[in-house]
């Protein structure tokens, strides 16, 4: 055994023994004698195994040169360029390939360009060799040697169209219909160039999860002429990751647009009584209670604004914080809310409060009841088509819904699958402590209970039930009150508070 098969055969790579004496001959007559052929083999074997990749997600633009095997998914039309300095133009065909690992843009240069065309085939599988630098999304590969490798075999799909769970990092040319959840505002900022780029986020829901889509430039005035609630397509978008989460991002060579299409939403909720302190969570409900807006000043003098609403489902309820644009949505008592990505926290009396920034979604569902706050909502979006949204109920497969007077009062269904009604606590006046009806207009009542809304009305809470009383009363948040009054439209109407 020679001393090149001796190195190779200790080589982890995926080279031919014709091919690794080829690259040993070229390294002894590039050092000009100054090496052997046993010393040419072991430094062409390093340079093979630095170059060999595990998979397409191990490639990183730093690298000097990478091989690997992977899927036509696609292939690009080829664009012409002019060279600085040369008559003759070059060309160039984008090619998307995948493993198991992910995908990446690999690009066919000039005669490359060529046989890419006349020669490629989606499905094909690749022995690739490039070299990885940064590119318009992500990294890309700049193809130096290909051959096609049909013993092969790699499982990865190809789709013109996507779902949430098929993303991967690196992957582009992508195409998704998702139901609408959250729009945000138009951000600009300052390039290193000197010029303005503007930003903007959506976040995208369908059967198989929830993306935050993010928009660049004259894609970015989009969230603000699209609707929550509203079916749209996402074209020619690209995968990239952002704190540890995949992101869907749009350029201008990409669009998203309104489609007429249903696609369900399930979120998977957390029940409120299993939340616990430091989780990022899905959480979904009836909302309870809404205060007003605050608005406060930064260290940094700018101005921020919060609102806190509670939100209850068939579990317990907890105090949510609505930070930043997320205080001006459109919400009230009886209305049912999704609430993604909400960062539970240590809240005030030691109880756990509910923290909705920047990187959370808050959908409002337009309720069957004929109830909810009374305000009309932005969306065309009716019940039946986000039904998926309204699954606010426990493991237990309980149900929390709105009461038609929208006090906020609950209904739940119980082991016999009978609604048993919680309303706020009604005088017996049969004295067999049976529950009652709803009491009629003048009806006197008594009523105690926390504080969970101030302003006019308040809403008292005493643990199990709700109730909007109308008092000239200042109360604070948190107080424990007594109301005396009449009942009038579902509403107690205070003589005293005490």
């Amino acid at each position: 055994m020679s001393d090149i098969e001796g190195v190779y055969e200790d080589l982890e790579a995926d080279v031919s023994l014709e091919e690794f004496r080829e690259a040993v001959e070229a390294k002894v007559e590039q050092m000009g004698g100054l090496a052997d052929e046993e010393t040419a083999a072991m430094l062409v074997a390093h340079e093979v195994g630095e170059s060999e990749v595990g998979g397409i997600a191990d490639i990183e633009p730093g690298m000097e040169e990478a091989k690997f095997v992977a899927k036509v998914l696609s292939i690009g039309e080829k664009r012409t360029f002019e060279r600085d300095g040369e008559d003759e133009d070059g060309q160039v065909v984008n090619v998307e390939v995948a493993d198991e690992t992910g995908s990446v843009r690999a690009a066919f240069w000039d005669d490359h360009a060529e046989a890419a065309i006349d020669e490629l085939e989606e499905g094909q599988v690749l022995r690739i060799k490039g070299r990885p630098k940064e590119g318009f999304s992500g990294v890309e590969i700049s193809v130096d040697n290909v051959e096609p490798d049909p013993d092969t075999e790699i499982d990865v799909q190809i789709s013109d169209t996507y779902t949430v769970e098929d993303l991967s990092l690196g992957l582009s040319n992508v195409n998704l219909v998702g139901l609408l959840l959250d729009t945000d505002s138009v951000r600009t900022f300052d390039r290193d160039d000197g010029s303005e780029g503007k930003v903007s986020n959506l976040v995208l829901g369908d059967s198989t999860g929830r993306i935050r889509v993010t928009l660049w430039d004259e894609q970015a005035d989009l969230a603000t002429e699209l609707e929550a609630g509203t079916t749209v397509e996402v074209i020619d978008g690209y995968v990239k990751e952002r704190d540890g989460s995949l992101e869907l991002h749009v350029g201008n060579r990409g669009a998203v647009e309104e489609v007429d299409e249903d696609v369900e939403y399930v979120p998977e909720n957390t029940p409120i009584d299993d939340l616990e302190i430091d989780q990022t969570v899905d959480i979904a409900g009836v909302v309870r209670s809404a205060d007003p807006k605050r608005t406060f000043d930064r260290d940094d003098g700018s101005e921020g604004q919060v609102r806190n609403i509670r939100v209850q489902d068939a579990t317990g309820d907890i105090r949510v914080a609505l930070w930043g644009d997320k205080a001006d949505i459109d919400v009230g008592p009886g209305d049912e809310v999704a609430l993604g990505d909400v960062e539970i926290q240590d809240g005030w009396q030691d109880d756990l409060e509910a923290s909705a920034g920047w990187q959370s979604t808050i959908t409002v569902l337009e309720s069957d009841s004929a109830g909810g706050s009374g305000s009309e909502r932005d969306t065309d979006a009716s019940s039946d088509e986000n039904a998926g949204l309204s699954a606010f109920a426990g493991e237990d497969g309980s149900d929390t819904e709105t009461a038609a007077d929208g006090t906020g009062s609950t209904t739940s269904s119980d082991a016999s699958g009978t609604a048993a009604e919680t309303t706020p606590e009604r005088d017996d006046p049969d004295g067999t402590g049976a529950e009652s009806d709803d009491p009629s207009d003048g009806a006197e009542l008594e009523f105690t209970g926390v504080v969970v809304q101030a302003g006019d009305p308040i809403v008292l809470d005493d643990g199990e039930t709700t109730m909007s009383v109308t008092t000239d009363v200042d109360v604070g948040l948190g107080e424990e009150v007594t109301a005396r009054g009449i009942v009038r439209d579902g509403r107690l109407e205070a003589n005293d508070v005490f």
